[in-house]
């Protein structure tokens, strides 16, 4: 089965064809859920005869900066999956690597260029999933007559389809990896702390974990400034008969006046997205650290690291601002940066304190709190510089894990050509990684709140005492949990 160019595969909802392409089984666009309106996920239907699966499904509704990536994929099926397998059928029982994408909360699709799961799938002998799910408005606005959380209900929805299905393509659903990036890896934290994604995965690398947690009233104040911008209630019934791409346009007005709510959004206002999970009681119980601290996450073995220099991105890519921003992001700790970092300016003060404030510490203390809730967790940091921007900055480990240096994202990063020492550290993620997901562990020791370990990825490699120091001494009474609507 798994050398034939057609490859057809049935799972619960009727037959599937895909394609072989490079001695890996290809299956593109499957629906995996029907997306309701601001409504939870509901069952795909099933088809007669063989259901060709070659081309990704269309994206959520979100401004795509990327057109010509997606064009020809238009209407509302967002919610599809497409699958890359090494060996076809259930008696090969590989492990399983299910990736949920970045991109703010308000952005991402699986169909972009880097997410290719061909590599992974045939270096690391893995089944590899990617998914779509509802970003923007659609997954995370918290509104009157919704389900909390669309957007995580949708990669419930996802993993519940990769137990029912994934042995078909050869995957082990005893043996199940999630693993994302930035608002990817937000979800994943999320997903570790929610009671009704329980034993759907055993294993999870959180690459860039971000900060923002919404309170209920927070995220509410939010939604109404968003349906504001409509001239609609916050109401589920009203912005669901609203065409979806006007939704995505009010957001994105919102998101470039949201300075304008500091006083009642806080350090949230300075962000580049007014969309993050929020803690509603039910769907997302309890922020992640804390879930985590009480044991919510110990049987899910657990990677979880940053970059070095994580807000260099937006540095690099105009999206700071001109004002110094320690007072905002670390009130209090203004004179500990200073003194921390005494040869640091203004500029790269704002840049250490953001990237301190939104993924360095939050993913820092995500490990003490799953190593505090008797979970195994290794901890990393990315610490070789992009040879495009310069440090090694947010969103430069996305290629490196899936070896797709020449995609989009990877030419971003990484230049025209990539340099040899790219395919280098690229390989060290990938066996890490992949070794992880079998269950041989990622090759260094685990991190407890006392040693610290951490693996640098760079090309002379390394594991030493967690290397943030200065800046984890600063945070070390900080309280990680959901933000609060100012009053």
């Amino acid at each position: 089965m798994g050398t034939t160019t057609e490859p057809e595969v049935r799972i619960a909802t009727g037959r599937v064809r895909g394609r072989t392409e490079g001695g890996v089984a290809v299956f593109r666009g499957i629906p995996f859920a029907e997306p309701p309106r601001f409504g939870a996920p509901g069952p795909a239907g099933a088809w007669d005869g063989v259901r060709d699966c070659v081309a990704f499904g269309p994206p959520p509704p979100q401004q795509s900066t990327l057109a010509s990536a997606v064009a020809g994929r238009s209407g509302d099926s967002w919610l599809t999956v497409n699958v890359w397998s090494p060996s076809l059928g259930a008696a090969a029982r590989l492990p399983v690597m299910v990736w949920i994408y970045g991109g703010a909360y308000r952005g991402g699709e699986s169909g972009e260029s880097v997410y290719d799961g061909a590599v992974l799938a045939r270096e690391g002998n893995a089944v590899v999933v990617t998914l779509n799910y509802r970003v923007g408005m659609e997954g995370f606005a918290h509104v009157e007559g919704a389900p909390a959380n669309r957007g995580l209900l949708d990669q419930v929805a996802a993993l519940e389809w990769v137990q029912d299905n994934v042995a078909a393509f050869g995957g082990d659903p005893g043996r199940v990896t999630v693993f994302g990036e930035s608002a990817g890896a937000g979800c994943i934290a999320a997903l570790m702390a929610m009671p009704r994604a329980a034993g759907l995965f055993g294993r999870a690398i959180a690459q860039s974990v971000p900060g923002t947690y919404f309170s209920a009233p927070l995220a509410s104040d939010i939604a109404a400034v968003l349906a504001a911008e409509l001239g609609l209630p916050p109401d589920a019934g009203a912005l669901a008969a609203a065409e979806p791409g006007r939704l995505v346009a009010a957001a994105e007005a919102v998101t470039a006046r949201m300075r304008l709510h500091e006083d009642r959004w806080g350090a949230v206002a300075h962000t580049v997205t007014p969309f993050s999970p929020v803690v509603d009681g039910d769907v997302l119980p309890r922020d992640p650290w804390s879930a985590l601290a009480d044991g919510a996450g110990r049987e899910v073995e657990l990677i979880v690291g940053h970059t070095r220099d994580e807000y260099r991105l937006f540095a690099r890519t105009g999206r700071m601002e001109g004002r110094e921003l320690l007072g905002v992001f670390a009130p209090g700790r203004e004179q500990a940066y200073r003194d921390a970092f005494p040869s640091a300016g203004p500029e790269l003060l704002d840049e250490l304190v953001q990237s301190d404030w939104l993924f360095r510490m939050p993913s820092l203390r995500l490990a003490d709190a799953q190593a505090g809730g008797g979970g195994r967790v290794h901890a990393y940091e990315l610490t070789w510089d992009s040879p495009a921007l310069g440090g090694a900055c947010h969103g430069l480990d996305v290629p490196l894990v899936f070896g797709n240096l020449g995609s989009g994202m990877g030419t971003f990063f990484l230049g025209e050509s990539a340099p040899p020492e790219a395919a280098a550290v690229s390989a060290a993620f990938r066996r890490a990684w992949t070794g992880f997901a079998a269950g041989e562990g990622p090759g260094w020791q685990p991190y407890t709140p006392e040693g610290r370990l951490t693996r640098l990825f760079d090309v002379e490699p390394a594991v030493v005492p967690y290397p943030e120091e200065a800046s984890r001494r600063i945070w070390a009474s900080h309280p990680f949990g959901e933000l609060p609507l100012v009053t």
